[in-house]
């Protein structure tokens, strides 16, 4: 079974990642089901598409666009599964809706996607907890290569162009490689943020 131009996913695990654990017990943290922040992101590849060839296999593991999963309700109030709903636990995910897949249990970036780490904010006279338009490069692409940008760099990136993702255990920003408009120089010394939210999705 394969789509001609789309991958076959379903969840890693559920499609909502909203459980935390506190010592031994769970916790649900939200139970809005249209709450973008708390859908899982992370799926498992059933089929790869027909009509090219990829690096991602059947089997591997991917993060995907949240609104895969993310289900809603009707005027009615009836809950819906989302447009990329095939059936059963299964769900189609476009390219461009594929961010990151896993090698060799290493995160590499798919197509343009790149992914940045926020920097704590040590001015102590803002109320901001992280740096504007500015963070580590954490999983960069060929295409930042070939410009001399690696992971660990510091960049600079457009407004608005970061999406929040929590991959293991770590706040990410996920955009494309041209959002990323300036590479610093002598910027070793800066602190990483996270935050709790992410860090409780391991």
């Amino acid at each position: 079974m394969n789509s001609v131009f789309n991958f076959i996913v379903k969840p890693y695990n559920k499609r909502y990642d909203n459980e935390i654990k506190v010592g031994n017990k769970s916790l649900i943290v939200n139970t809005k089901i249209d709450d973008f922040v708390n859908v899982s992101r992370k799926a498992i590849v059933v089929s790869t598409p027909l009509a090219y060839k990829t690096f991602i296999n059947v089997g591997d593991e991917i993060i995907v666009h949240h609104n895969i999963f993310r289900r809603w309700y009707d005027i009615k109030g009836n809950e819906r599964n989302s447009a990329k709903y095939f059936k059963d636990n299964l769900y189609f995910a476009q390219p461009d809706q594929v961010f990151l897949y896993k090698k060799d249990n290493k995160w590499k970036s798919f197509n343009d996607s790149c992914f940045v780490q926020p920097i704590k904010n040590d001015d102590k006279f803002s109320t901001d907890k992280t740096k504007k338009l500015i963070g580590i490069l954490k999983i960069g692409n060929s295409s930042l290569e070939a410009l001399g940008i690696n992971p660990g760099d510091t960049v600079g990136f457009r407004p608005k162009r970061e999406w929040e993702f929590a991959i293991d255990g770590e706040l990410l920003y996920c955009m494309k490689s041209n959002d990323i408009v300036i590479k610093y120089e002598h910027k070793k010394d800066q602190i990483k943020y996270n935050s709790s939210w992410a860090s409780s999705r391991r």
